[in-house]
């Protein structure tokens, strides 16, 4: 699943791509919103909180969508069309007079509500460290709110911070040398808290550093731990381990920690 940085960055493409610009076409391909003609509208800006892009339309109306697991999106230039394999997978075209045409492909949720409504479908979220409203200390409380919550799987709540998905869940336990197991009365959550926000705004902003957590862009050694069960930790050399998901998950993903850089309290 994208995280909030991946979000941010396809926002930045959209917003070069379609902001200002008057559609010559907006088709919206999912029963609820069939008949929602966009055509005339102007796009006025693309926004993002954590993993949802809001895309703001003149006339009071914006278009919100998730990617989850399978969506994604593509830009083409003008005088060009989509392969035919992807035809069937089209949820939304936003065609711009003159310009590219954007197109979400797979869109697990494609909803358009009214601008001054976006809280009834984002409202619910946590603080996010890529929008202006950022609150280190209102994320810091939410994530110590429940002291026995195993501290990936708070990390991973939307409602308490919102963008980091399990890449960052993961890969933040190990750069404080946290057990994904620890629970988080045992956790220093601002230090958290301050390490999560600066790693996200690095990845979503800077140029070749998108989820590169180790620094090192080379192909298997970008992350520490994430996605390297069973090979050798790139700090001390241990073995990585792996849970198959975490507990009480719906979205069944996967725990990696290194055993030595991460014990878990009470633990050898």
């Amino acid at each position: 699943m994208p995280e909030g940085d991946s979000v941010f960055r396809l926002a930045a493409r959209l917003r070069t791509s379609l902001d200002g610009g008057t559609l010559s076409r907006g088709d919206l391909r999912v029963p609820a919103h069939a008949t929602d003609a966009l055509d005339g509208l102007q796009v006025l800006e693309h926004a993002t909180h954590g993993k949802h892009l809001l895309t703001r339309f003149s006339g009071g109306l914006t278009l919100h969508t998730h990617l989850r697991m399978q969506g994604s999106w593509t830009v083409i230039t003008p005088g060009r069309r989509p392969p035919s394999r992807v035809l069937p997978e089209i949820r939304v075209i936003l065609a711009v007079e003159h310009g590219p045409t954007a197109y979400g492909l797979n869109l697990p949720v494609v909803d358009l509500v009214a601008t001054r409504s976006e809280t009834d479908v984002v409202g619910h979220l946590g603080p996010d460290p890529l929008r202006a409203d950022w609150s280190a200390a209102e994320a810091a409380r939410r994530l110590g709110r429940d002291p026995g919550e195993r501290v990936a799987a708070a990390l991973l709540d939307q409602r308490k911070v919102a963008g980091f998905g399990n890449l960052w869940a993961n890969e933040l336990c190990f750069l404080r040398g946290i057990h994904p197991d620890t629970a988080m009365a045992d956790v220093d959550v601002p230090s958290l808290v301050d390490l999560g926000a600066r790693c996200l705004r690095f990845s979503a902003t800077q140029p070749g550093a998108h989820q590169v957590t180790t620094g090192n862009t080379r192909r298997g050694e970008r992350h520490w731990v994430a996605g390297r069960a069973g090979k050798p930790c790139l700090r001390c050399g241990a073995v990585v381990q792996v849970t198959a998901e975490v507990p009480g998950d719906p979205g069944r993903r996967r725990t990696w920690w290194c055993p030595r850089c991460q014990p878990l309290r009470g633990t050898v």
